[in-house]
């Protein structure tokens, strides 16, 4: 068995991290810094979709628990 000392422990802990953060980055990375293919792709995908019909068991359409209350709701 071989025992990695020095540069070379270095080196191949530098290329697992390497090969580690290249397998991430199009998974991860890409599409938060740059989501708007994602969003165009989506909109295709569902265009023919009515989401209030496909709600399971009557339920309301998820909206932002954290929006503000417009001056009508009020």
């Amino acid at each position: 068995m071989v025992l990695l000392k020095g540069w070379k422990y270095a080196a191949m802990v530098g290329t697992v991290v390497g090969a580690i953060g290249l397998a991430i980055y199009p998974i991860i990375v890409s599409p938060m810094m740059n989501p708007e293919p994602y969003k165009k792709q989506q909109a295709v995908n569902r265009s023919g979709i009515k989401q209030e019909e496909v709600q399971p068991g009557n339920m309301k359409v998820w909206s932002d628990p954290f929006a503000r209350p417009k001056a009508e709701e009020k």
